[in-house]
């Protein structure tokens, strides 16, 4: 894709600009990520998750639309922007679950990230470029010859379009006020447990909402290693991910 635009000059600068396409869209979801949340908080998670897709829906077609190096980087970074609600599905699943199955009920959200990251990435490859890949099936359509990326946008899209129709009708509200509980310190306080909050919290009175934390509070030394680890992980994942397509190419 990167190759077809007028940016590149030689072979050599295609890595760069794909690159700066890809994290375009993670430093858009990483500027937007801690917003979302409080957002949720404020107006539910239903309605945050529904623009979210609905978002995601229009800037993943108006990608496929790219005919221009700036139009692709425009379009791939508000596709970030709406991303950045991908937290608070996590909420909804520590909300519709409790300590007996909640461990269980998150790893399925990994364990659907990669099914898709494998189907999408067959997906677009395959589907790439059709009227040239597959000129006897859609080389009379004169917008695929347009657009060739067009087509794998659309197909994914209709993900997209399914879980907005689900939560449209089917996903209820999971955001749940109650009032305070106090903590009870006891003995066992300083052991670690799967319902364990990373960050504590003052002892609040009953009925008396929790104070707003800053950032800098949420920086414990238990999550701090837990984002650090995390930070890691995903830089060698994003890099494995990256270059290969372009070794590839």
């Amino acid at each position: 894709m990167v190759k077809g635009f007028d940016v590149v000059k030689n072979p050599q600068d295609v890595s760069f600009y794909a690159g700066l396409l890809l994290s375009s869209y993670a430093i858009c979801q990483a500027i937007t990520i801690m917003y979302w949340g409080p957002l949720s908080d404020r107006i539910g998670r239903r309605p945050t998750l529904l623009m979210g897709l609905t978002g995601d829906l229009a800037t993943f077609v108006l990608f496929g639309l790219s005919k221009s190096y700036k139009w692709a980087i425009i379009t791939r970074s508000l596709n970030g922007l709406f991303a950045g609600n991908s937290a608070v599905v996590k909420s909804v699943v520590a909300e519709i679950s409790d300590d007996s199955n909640r461990p269980r009920m998150m790893a399925l959200l990994p364990l659907m990230w990669n099914i898709g990251a494998v189907a999408g990435s067959a997906i677009g490859g395959l589907l790439a470029d059709p009227a040239n890949q597959y000129p006897s099936i859609f080389g009379r359509f004169d917008i695929l010859r347009t657009y060739p990326y067009l087509l794998p946008c659309l197909v994914g899209s209709l993900t997209t379009t399914f879980g907005l129709v689900v939560g449209l009708f089917k996903l209820k509200e999971t955001l749940v006020i109650e009032p305070a509980v106090p903590d009870v310190v006891t003995q066992e306080a300083s052991i670690a447990t799967e319902t364990t909050h990373l960050v504590s919290t003052a002892p609040q009175q009953p009925g008396e909402p929790l104070p707003a934390q800053s950032m800098l509070s949420l920086l414990t030394p238990t999550s701090k290693f837990v984002m650090a680890t995390n930070v890691l992980m995903c830089l060698a994942i994003a890099m494995g991910d990256q270059i290969y397509p372009i070794f590839a190419a």
